[in-house]
């Protein structure tokens, strides 16, 4: 990697640890996370290893950084395509559908870092606690998203109730804006459903599984996030949005 294109930046916020961090993501990229090391970081940036230790004391420190930068510009680019998509006077349908595409293009031009959170864990890395208020974000833009919907009465009522108690964490209830009311009680579990399946189908997209199915994978994303927002009772407009 040319670390001096980064050093001749005029940008006075570079800083050891920016350029730390964009060497490792190169190295995510060729090598995956569990190539990952302080030495290769130290040889590839020309940055002493006593001085990137003093950053980033171990391996870990460093992928939790990336973990966490991974989560923020993610969920940044949602939130910025929602307000978008909010200014606009768009339905609770047409934001969903735009910040899933943002999210999608975020993925496809930073595979290396959607590998590293949605991918295969990384051999003997748990993420701390600290990435936990950033990874909420891409699920606190579709929460947001889903209740503005259900307090607009966008929503249609489901014809099949989750069965039995509720299944959510305190968390899970917290984050949307507490429980909805019957007939939309189950809400928030559907909004998960719809969560997981956003990420399943990314990952079927970033690393090829649906290409020798369909025609034209963009189109099928629209579809697919359509087919899933009917879980929670939520119109997407196909026919009405344009990339």
């Amino acid at each position: 990697m040319d670390v001096s294109a980064i050093s001749s930046n005029d940008d006075e916020d570079i800083t050891p640890a920016v350029v730390i961090k964009d060497v490792a993501r190169h190295q995510l990229e060729k090598l995956g996370a569990s190539g990952l090391s302080l030495e290769a970081v130290s040889r590839d940036s020309g940055i002493p290893l006593a001085e990137v230790e003093a950053v980033f004391p171990d391996r870990d420190d460093l992928l939790t950084a990336l973990v966490i930068d991974a989560y923020d510009a993610s969920g940044e680019a949602m939130e910025q395509a929602d307000a978008a998509a909010t200014a606009a006077g768009g339905s609770g349908g047409a934001r969903l559908l735009a910040v899933t595409r943002a999210l999608r293009q975020w993925s496809f031009d930073n595979t290396a870092e959607f590998t590293l959170i949605y991918g295969s864990p990384v051999p003997d890395y748990h993420a701390p606690q600290d990435t936990v208020p950033s990874a909420s974000r891409t699920p606190a833009v579709l929460a947001g998203i889903v209740r503005s919907a259900l307090e607009a009465g966008e929503l249609t009522p489901p014809r099949r109730p989750v069965p039995g108690p509720p299944l959510l964490l305190p968390e899970a209830v917290q984050l949307f804006g507490g429980a909805p009311e019957a007939p939309f009680s189950d809400v928030v579990e559907r909004g998960i459903v719809l969560w997981s399946s956003l990420i399943g189908l990314l990952v079927f997209q970033v690393f090829s599984r649906t290409h020798d199915s369909v025609r034209d994978e963009a189109a099928f994303f629209d579809y697919a996030v359509a087919v899933a927002a009917e879980g929670i009772g939520l119109v997407v407009p196909l026919a009405e949005s344009s990339d």
